[in-house]
């Protein structure tokens, strides 16, 4: 198979390119690899290590809220992130999409945010190529993985986002910031969320924007305690994309 020929390379290479993260950044990896990226026929939901990393990710489909204080923190952490932007976002905030892209590597998450299950091969790839077209239009880059609304899919829905040639990017956990104070969610419960996902390569998803008309951003007002209990707890930060970008896939 294509990832037992080519799986030692592939890491030994990661290795090399990742040995001069950022103080504070964690390349995955160092200290033994378990399992294998999910670059095809699975979805990937932690970086193959046994470090006590994480890879932080967070959704954009709603607005820009947050966007510019998520941002400023990640700088002046040091941390890296991948965002996953929906094609409809990039087209009606260019500007916010662009910022992400300038410092981080992005996905995509679909154009207009459908439930993958249902839909056709011809219906997944229409999605996936607006998607494409329209962040490389707001921010003059390509995705480099793609991950699927609401955490909806089957095995063929990724067969299918495979042949399209992207890797999948899911999670272990969400911290449900999303949902904000009008959905029963608090700051802390954020930071509760984030913290019980802590575990080698786990792989946690986040949003910027906001769902109501108090235009709260649970996960960027949590994100600085976040990043801190990681550290408190002797976790660094896994480049989620760096990773996906060596990945190879086949649908």
């Amino acid at each position: 198979m294509f990832w037992s020929r080519r799986w030692p390379a592939m890491v030994a290479v990661l290795l090399t390119l990742l040995a001069v993260a950022a103080p504070g950044v964690a390349a995955p990896g160092a200290a033994g690899e378990r399992g294998r990226p999910g670059c095809s026929g699975a979805a990937l939901r932690r970086v193959p290590t046994e470090r006590k990393v994480i890879a932080l990710t967070f959704n954009a489909a709603w607005n820009e809220d947050g966007v510019s204080r998520v941002l400023a923190v990640l700088r002046g952490e040091r941390v890296p992130a991948m965002f996953f932007l929906t094609g409809d976002f990039a087209d009606r905030h260019p500007e916010a999409a662009r910022a992400l892209a300038a410092r981080h590597p992005v996905g995509s998450h679909s154009y207009s945010h459908p439930r993958f299950p249902g839909l056709s091969f011809p219906e997944e790839r229409r999605e996936a190529v607006l998607s494409a077209r329209a962040i490389r239009r707001a921010t003059g880059r390509t995705p480099v993985a793609f991950r699927f609304p609401y955490g909806e899919f089957t095995e063929r829905n990724v067969r299918d986002v495979n042949a399209l040639g992207y890797p999948v990017v899911e999670w272990v956990d969400d911290t449900a910031g999303w949902r904000g104070p009008d959905g029963g969610v608090t700051v802390d419960m954020v930071v509760r969320r984030a913290e019980r996902a802590f575990s080698p390569g786990a792989i946690i998803q986040m949003h910027v924007g906001s769902t109501d008309a108090r235009h709260s951003v649970l996960d960027a007002d949590a994100l600085p305690r976040i990043i801190a209990a990681a550290r408190a707890h002797g976790y660094g930060f896994a480049d989620l994309g760096r990773l996906v970008r060596r990945c190879r896939v086949r649908g």
